[in-house]
C-alpha cells in the first residue's frame, strides 16, 4: 500500500471482466481520474499491466486478499469507491463489502446473484447507513438498461402525462455477446444452492425478494415462463435468463423510492422472437433450452458434464473482436391507468455481459464518486436510485448507450 488516494480502485483486476475494466480506465482516463488496478498476484496484475502496455504511473498496482480483512481494510482506507469484480460473489464477494461498509467506502460490482444481494441487505443495511457506505449491487448489463431504462420511461411519463406507468415491460429485441466463465460460475452456483435449499428456491421465486421488508405490495407479478403472444409487439416472446434479477432490482428502485411507481406496479421483460410459426418456434425452443440449462445444472452428473465440456471456464469469455461486434436493443412499453402506451428503447454498442458491462460498471463508480454522500446518503442501494438521471447522462456520454423515446 502507499499513501496515495485514489478516486477508484478495480479489486478483482485480473479477472475477465476486470481486465477489461482496466483496459476502458487506461483509454479513456488518462487525466483526472486517479485510479488503481488491485488483486492479490502481483504477477497476474503485472501481465495485465504489460498486455494493456501500460506503466505504474498509469496503472498504480495494489495488492489486496478477500483471506485477509485487514489487506482489504487498508485499501478501502486508500480510495473513494471501490469496484468489485470478484465472483461468485456468494463465495467470494462478502468480505469486500464488509470492509466497505465497516469504512464507510462507496462500492459497485456486477452481481446478478440475489439471494448473496439479500443477504447482503440483511446484514449491512443498518451498518452501512451509519458509516455512510454507500452499496450498489447490478451495476452491470444486469441490472442497468432494466433498472435505469424503467428510470428513464418513467420520468418520460410523468413530463408527458403528469403520472407514472402502473405497468411496465421490457422486452429484448435484439442482442448479440458471449458468455464468459465467470458468469456461468454464478449462474450454476445460484442452480447449486437452489437445489438444496427449499428456503432459497421460495426466495428465488419471489419478486420482491431484495425489497425492505417493510415493503409488502399484493400484487401478483407476471412470470413468463414459455411461449406466449404478445399483443404490442404482434409477435412471440419467450423467457429472458437476466429477468429473474433484472425484475428484482426494479420492483427494489420502486420501493426504495417510497413506491414511487405504485404499490400496484407490475413489471416483466421477456425476449422477442419473431413472428407467426416461426416465432412461435423460436420462443418454444428457447424455453427448452434455457429449461434444459436450470434442470442441467440442477443434478450433479449433468452438471459435471456441463461444467467440463460445454459451459465456458472461469477466466474464459468473449474475444476482443466479439465485444466489439457486439450489441442489445431493449424495448419498454409502459401503460398509464387510462390505457395509453408509453414507449422507450435503450440500446448498447457493445456485447452486453463484458464489453459494455465493463463500461457501465467503470461510469458507476466514477458517477457515484461524484455524487455528494449528502444526496442520497448510506445504505444499499440500486443504480436508479444512488444516481439516476447523473448515470443516465454518463452513459449516453462515454458508455455508448442511448435511452431514446419511441412516438
Amino acid at each position: 500500500m502507499t499513501d496515495t488516494h485514489y478516486d477508484v480502485i478495480v479489486f478483482g483486476a485480473t479477472s475477465f471482466v476486470g481486465q477489461i475494466v482496466c483496459q476502458y480506465l487506461t483509454t479513456e482516463y488518462k487525466g483526472p481520474l486517479r485510479w488503481a488496478a488491485a488483486g492479490r498476484s502481483e504477477s497476474k496484475l503485472r501481465s495485465v499491466q504489460q498486455a494493456l502496455g501500460t506503466s505504474d504511473e498509469a496503472m498504480p498496482i495494489l495488492l489486496a486478499n478477500a483471506d485477509d480483512p485487514r489487506s482489504l481494510e487498508a485499501l478501502c482506507r486508500q480510495c473513494d469507491v471501490i469496484i468489485s469484480t470478484v465472483g461468485p460473489y456468494a463465495l467470494f464477494g462478502e468480505p469486500m463489502v464488509k470492509a466497505c461498509v465497516e469504512t464507510g467506502t462507496d462500492y459497485c460490482d456486477l452481481t446478478g446473484e440475489t439471494q448473496w444481494i439479500q443477504q447482503m441487505v440483511e446484514r449491512y443495511q443498518a451498518q452501512a447507513e451509519k458509516t455512510g457506505a454507500r452499496i450498489v449491487h447490478c451495476c452491470g448489463f444486469d441490472s442497468i438498461p432494466s433498472d435505469l431504462g424503467v428510470y428513464f420511461l418513467q420520468q418520460q411519463a410523468k413530463a408527458r402525462q403528469g403520472e407514472y406507468c402502473s405497468s411496465v415491460k421490457m422486452r429484448v429485441k435484439a442482442m448479440r455477446g458471449g458468455f464468459s466463465g465467470g458468469t456461468v460460475a454464478s449462474l450454476i452456483n445460484v442452480i447449486k444452492e437452489a437445489s438444496k435449499d427449499p428456503e432459497l428456491r421460495k426466495s428465488l421465486t419471489n419478486p420482491y425478494s431484495i425489497c425492505p421488508p417493510s415493503f409488502q405490495p399484493k400484487v401478483r407479478q407476471h412470470n413468463i415462463k414459455g411461449a406466449e403472444f404478445d399483443e404490442d409487439i404482434n409477435g412471440w416472446i419467450a423467457p429472458f435468463v437476466m429477468s429473474a434479477i433484472n425484475t428484482r432490482v426494479v420492483h427494489r428502485s420502486n420501493a426504495l423510492a417510497g413506491a414511487a411507481y405504485g404499490e400496484q406496479f407490475r413489471y416483466d421483460e421477456a425476449v422477442i422472437t419473431g413472428k407467426g410459426f416461426k416465432g412461435r418456434l423460436a420462443a418454444l425452443a428457447m424455453t427448452a433450452g434455457l429449461g434444459g440449462l436450470m434442470i442441467g445444472g440442477a443434478l450433479a452428473p449433468s452438471r459435471w458434464v456441463l461444467e467440463r465440456f460445454i459451459l465456458p471456464k472461469p477466466g474464459e469469455g468473449p474475444s476482443p473482436e466479439e465485444q466489439l461486434s457486439g450489441l442489445y436493443d431493449l424495448r419498454f412499453f409502459g401503460t398509464l391507468n387510462d390505457g395509453e402506451l408509453i414507449r422507450c428503447k435503450v440500446t448498447g454498442d457493445r456485447d452486453p455481459g463484458y464489453g459494455s458491462t465493463a463500461k457501465m460498471l467503470s461510469q458507476a463508480a466514477i458517477c457515484l464518486q461524484a455524487t455528494d454522500k449528502a444526496t442520497t446518503g448510506g445504505g444499499i442501494w440500486t443504480p436508479a436510485t444512488a444516481m439516476g438521471q447523473p448515470l443516465i447522462d454518463r452513459l449516453e456520454a462515454h458508455a455508448g448507450l442511448k435511452f431514446e423515446s419511441i412516438s
